[in-house]
């Protein structure tokens, strides 16, 4: 037996010795020096020897084990430091090269036109109210004087999920849901996306964004829509600003208006981008039909108010001179590192 104890320990001390990976070494603690392994086996047997021979082996045991156990420990610490040193090389870094400019985020203009917008209408003490994407076609059709049949409802115009529900064309469907749940008054501008099956082009977009303005109150006249909208165009664009008014149809609003800003490229002479008009379209407004009012259990005879609708997109192309609305949709870095 004390022949097989020192040739384990001879062995195992040479292959400790050679051994190259952390792995293979506990593998090879376990193999020597585990519970079922070649050590172990070895004091099984002592039982069989004589009490003048259990001392003298059983020290022996104890020493082999300790020497082994010394040698593994001593081998991990090496291989160890080894693969520090080696990961140190590998990720050594030259403090003398320059470093990697990392680049900041900008704000998209879109959200710059909006929380500029926003800031306007609450300094005038507007409230901003949120609505479904996803909307009812009462909320965006019916209770704004556009029945069955009527020209707007037309699938061609319009994204339906089923005869019920489509995506909203507009934001007038949270201007509803703002005057049936709340009394006047009211003063709210609600932006989001919307959708129309619209042609993409410069002007144009099938997805798009609105920011819609409503105000109920006693008293509100066409005169308090257009100072408005005049506040609201020489804050945002200058006081140089030039606005027209042209008299239009919704059947939401009675009497009507389109509003139409100056062409900033061509300064009104008429260009591609204004379509040689000289002026661009930039919202739809108008006081609020009476039968609306009704529709929302408001009584027109106490109550009157106006509503209006901007859209985000144009309201961007007009203040950052940009003449084609797909530029905005298109993540080019360098168009929208601009911002």
């Amino acid at each position: 037996m004390k022949e097989q104890l020192q040739k384990i320990k001879e062995k195992a001390s040479a292959e400790i010795a050679a051994m190259s990976d952390a792995k293979a070494l506990e593998d090879l603690r376990v193999k020597i020096l585990g519970k079922k392994g070649e050590l172990t086996s070895i004091l099984k047997q002592m039982g069989q020897l004589s009490a003048e021979e259990r001392p003298v082996i059983g020290q022996l045991a104890n020493d082999v084990r300790a020497a082994l156990e010394a040698a593994i420990s001593e081998k991990s610490a090496s291989l160890r430091a080894g693969l520090l040193e080696q990961r140190l090389k590998l990720e050594a870094v030259d403090v003398t090269m320059p470093g990697e400019r990392r680049e900041t985020g900008r704000r998209h203009p879109l959200n710059i036109v909006l929380e500029d917008l926003k800031g306007i209408f609450r300094g005038m003490g507007y409230t901003v109210v949120d609505g479904p994407e996803v909307e009812e076609t009462k909320y965006v059709f019916d209770m704004l004087n556009t029945d069955e049949g009527h020209p707007a409802r037309d699938p061609q115009d319009t994204f339906y999920i089923t005869d019920k529900i489509l995506l909203r064309t507009q934001t007038s469907s949270v201007q509803i849901r703002t005057m049936l749940k709340g009394k006047p008054p009211i003063a709210i501008i609600s932006p989001g996306r919307v959708y129309r099956s619209d042609a993409v082009d410069a002007t144009h977009s099938p997805i798009f964004h609105q920011c819609e303005g409503l105000v109920i109150d006693r008293k509100i006249r066409f005169s308090d829509l257009k100072g408005t909208l005049e506040i609201w165009a020489k804050r945002l664009y200058g006081e140089n600003v030039k606005l027209r008014f042209r008299p239009h149809h919704f059947p939401y609003t009675e009497p009507s208006a389109e509003v139409d800003l100056q062409c900033f490229k061509c300064g009104g002479k008429g260009c591609p981008l204004c379509k040689g008009e000289g002026w661009i379209e930039m919202l739809g407004s108008g006081m609020v039909h009476p039968q609306v009012l009704i529709n929302c259990g408001i009584d027109p005879e106490e109550y009157s108010g106006f509503a209006f609708g901007i859209g985000l997109e144009r309201i961007a192309m007009m203040r950052y001179n940009i003449d084609d609305m797909r530029l905005l949709y298109e993540n080019d870095s360098r168009f929208l590192s601009q911002f």
